[in-house]
């Protein structure tokens, strides 16, 4: 559970033998006996130096910029940044202190030390998540309006809802993260993009000596008040509000945890985040969960649902619109209509080949190799018939030390929120079962071709409550999804 400094730290008094400032005669305090205080100005962390008379005050100093060194066991000195407002011109000050005793000088490093590392989280929870003024890296790759409409979305108690209830999500993390008990027990945990929290009281569950959840959204606020309302789990957690890209932990992480993946697993790029924050925060060797992901594509052939694609844009063949000609733009509306990714639960049967799958081990894989992903993809007809786009879905691993455990999106399997993705072509290719076909195919050529750009954040959401296909008993074996045991 989150306690501010404020809230966590009592006035502690630091009696020293003398403080003086370098290079300085004149701002020195007299020798005894000196008082030292860590407290709080207008909201800033400061470290106040003064004798008994409290009008006596020579010394205050922000402890954002400040360092503290031992130079011997009663000896130590603080520096610390300043400015001077006139000349706008940045310097270091330097702070002598002179102890009375090894012991009080252990004392005041060991409450240094503390107040910077509670300061660091009290920053890395301002109510809008930046630490700085300058751009983070997040800010060079999101476009503002697009992050402010994605933390609106996540920051709603509904849209949280609707994630809890999917039970194959939320069971499937609980099971990976309880049958791995020995992964997380006793273990420093992150939470990447932590939302309600759920997941942070999972690992608390599982025996984590902490877990910081991270979350840049208003979602920041309510998880707190979960997490506060769970004292015996709660007592374990922190929330910190803010970026992944900008926030600083006060310790490395064990164990990362996340629940990052999007519509086709890379949509909103939130594996980008959880790759960072693996590079940011996970000690060399540490685990994720989920560890592996998988994105698998195959051949469709849906006559219904390309009619009705297609039948979307016959609005604009209209010649007398109230007077006015519509066919010039039919063009435009069925090329964009055929843009949008198609989200619903499809029966797998409608698979006319075996899926190809694409693997990304999110152990491994750099940043960068998640900005374009190409996937080549050949496929060979299982039946012949209209092939009318490409089928998608994802799964992801959790390799545990005791469970290796799968949280699918396959179609055949309980329905998820993510659903399955289907993009539709245009124009619909003919195959046949296992061969080419028409003019050239003895040579092997190309017979037909169909394209079309696809933009998975202007997605046709074809179904409002999810809908599982069983699979049948002759269901063919390679359209179901191989949830092995993997290897990282």
């Amino acid at each position: 559970m989150e306690v501010s400094v404020s809230q966590k730290q009592k006035q502690t008094d630091f009696e020293l033998a003398s403080v003086s400032e370098v290079s300085s005669s004149s701002s020195t305090l007299p020798p005894s006996p000196v008082v030292a205080r860590f407290g709080f100005d207008s909201g800033a962390s400061v470290l106040r130096f003064h004798s008994d008379s409290e009008s006596n005050e020579a010394f205050h100093i922000d402890l954002r910029s400040a360092q503290l060194f031992r130079l011997s066991p009663v000896e130590s000195i603080c520096i610390c940044g300043t400015s001077e407002t006139n000349t706008e011109k940045s310097y270091s000050r330097g702070i002598s202190i002179q102890f009375r005793k090894e012991e009080e000088s252990r004392a005041f490093h060991s409450a240094f030390d503390q107040w910077k590392k509670e300061l660091v989280l009290q920053e890395s929870c301002l109510p809008n998540g930046i630490l700085s003024a300058s751009k983070s890296k997040f800010d060079d790759k999101i476009e503002a309006s697009s992050a402010k409409m994605y933390f609106h979305y996540y920051g709603q108690l509904l849209h949280q809802q609707n994630m809890l209830q999917d039970y194959v999500r939320t069971g499937t993390y609980y099971a990976a993260v309880i049958e791995n008990r020995a992964d997380f027990a006793g273990r420093v945990v992150v939470d990447v993009g932590a939302g309600s929290g759920i997941l942070s009281l999972f690992a608390a569950q599982a025996g984590a000596k902490h877990v910081y959840a991270v979350e840049a959204s208003e979602m920041a606020e309510y998880a707190r008040k979960l997490i506060a309302g769970n004292p015996s789990l709660g007592q374990r957690i922190t929330v910190v509000k803010g970026k992944v890209e900008e926030v600083e932990l006060p310790e490395k992480a064990d164990i990362l945890i996340s629940e990052p993946m999007g519509t086709l697993l890379v949509n909103e790029r939130m594996l980008e985040t959880y790759v960072i924050a693996r590079d940011r925060f996970l000690v060399p060797d540490g685990k994720m969960f989920p560890t592996i992901g998988r994105i698998h594509m195959a051949p469709f052939s849906d006559e219904y649902l390309f009619v009705e694609m297609a039948n979307k844009a016959l609005f604009w063949q209209q010649q007398n619109y109230y007077g006015v000609d519509l066919t010039p733009l039919y063009g435009s509306a069925f090329k964009g209509y055929f843009s949008q990714p198609v989200v619903d639960a499809f029966d797998p049967r409608v698979l006319v080949a075996p899926a190809i799958s694409h693997v990304i081990n999110f152990t491994s894989i750099k940043e960068e190799d998640l900005y374009e992903i190409d996937v080549p993809l050949k496929f060979k007809a299982a039946v012949g018939g209209r092939v009318h786009g490409l089928a998608c879905w994802f799964d992801v691993l959790f390799n545990g030390s005791t469970v290796q455990r799968w949280l699918t999106t396959a179609p055949g399997a309980p329905t998820t929120h993510w659903y399955q993705l289907r993009c539709v072509l245009p124009q619909p290719l003919y195959v046949m079962q296992a061969k080419m076909w028409g003019p050239g195919a003895e040579q092997g050529g190309i017979l037909q071709a169909s394209s079309c750009k696809f933009d998975l954040k202007e997605p046709y959401y074809r179904m409002s409550q999810p809908q599982a296909y069983p699979v049948t008993q002759d269901q063919p074996t390679h359209h179901l999804v191989n949830t092995q045991p993997v290897n990282s």
